[in-house]
């Protein structure tokens, strides 16, 4: 078993009810205890004031409960967003899923720094002057909620893992750690291994000929690591298999992951639909807990 709690990504939004309430049930039933406030529940929190109370009761009849959540994200939303016009809404935005997450009991959230791949005409160390301001405005916000912010290595070049290593550096306070997601950093292990890979194609869009390879990136994030986003792939490409499905191996990455000093939740990032059921990511999680 892991010693800290096990969080799940569940795949709907806030419209479909019955849906919802199906797949709650069946990761209830499947031995679930926690599922992830997703940035795309935070978006119908949002847009729907009555919908985090229902959400809350409907998870409470299941017995379950958030543990962690993932902010929205994408292009503009994410902390690099250079649109002088549309940034200060990226803030508010933030700060309002960081004040939902702790009304729902969340202890951490992951933000996405930002990606040079949407921006590939913009200095590297402009993207990075963007995520500091970021956080700048974002941390004093989560401390007052009494969350953790946990900052994601990306695919590509402008939050590779050692730019979020740096930032964690410059930030020294407990209310910033790191995510380490298994998928994004075995594209910069095993994507050597494909001519085409995904990774290459975003790198080159931010001036480099190659990706920086390393076989050492969860080492280096180690020791800030507050959360993890845990799925498969085989290098080419980021499609959140199940464990066991690409190459990944799990048998080194468990038992670093066991040694992280401030690790407080593994989640789940594995897109089920329309691949795996409830059941079948609830078993290999505990299969996965087994391990070292």
């Amino acid at each position: 078993m892991f010693s800290v709690p096990v969080t799940f990504v569940p795949q709907f939004g806030g419209a479909d009810e019955r849906m919802r309430k199906f797949l709650l049930h069946e990761f209830a039933d499947a031995g679930a205890k926690h599922l992830v406030l997703s940035s795309e529940l935070i978006k119908a929190v949002m847009a729907d004031h009555k919908f985090a109370p229902q959400l809350e009761k409907e998870l409470a009849a299941e017995g379950l409960s958030f543990m962690d959540a993932h902010a929205p994200f994408g292009n503009i939303l994410d902390m690099n967003c250079p649109d002088p016009d549309f940034r200060p809404q990226m803030l508010l935005r933030h700060q309002l899923a960081l004040k939902i997450a702790a009304s729902l009991g969340v202890k951490t959230i992951t933000i996405h720094p930002g990606s040079s791949r949407f921006h590939p005409e913009i200095p590297l160390e402009k993207h990075w002057d963007l995520m500091r301001d970021g956080l700048d405005r974002l941390l004093p916000e989560a401390e007052r909620c009494g969350l953790t912010i946990c900052i994601e290595n990306s695919m590509s070049r402008a939050a590779a893992p050692s730019v979020v290593v740096m930032l964690k550096k410059e930030y020294p306070t407990d209310t910033l750690g790191l995510c380490y997601d298994s998928g994004h950093a075995h594209q910069l292990t095993a994507g050597r291994d494909h001519p085409d890979a995904k990774i290459r194609e975003y790198w080159r869009q931010a001036g480099s000929d190659e990706p920086e390879w390393d076989d050492h990136i969860l080492e280096k994030m180690l020791p800030q690591t507050v959360s993890c986003h845990l799925h498969d792939n085989d290098g080419s490409d980021d499609t959140h298999s199940m464990p066991g499905d690409g190459t990944i191996n799990w048998n080194k990455v468990i038992p670093l992951l066991r040694k992280a000093p401030r690790l407080q939740v593994i989640q789940s990032e594995v897109l089920m639909m329309p691949r795996y059921s409830p059941s079948r990511l609830c078993r290999k999680f505990a299969e996965l807990g087994g391990i070292g």
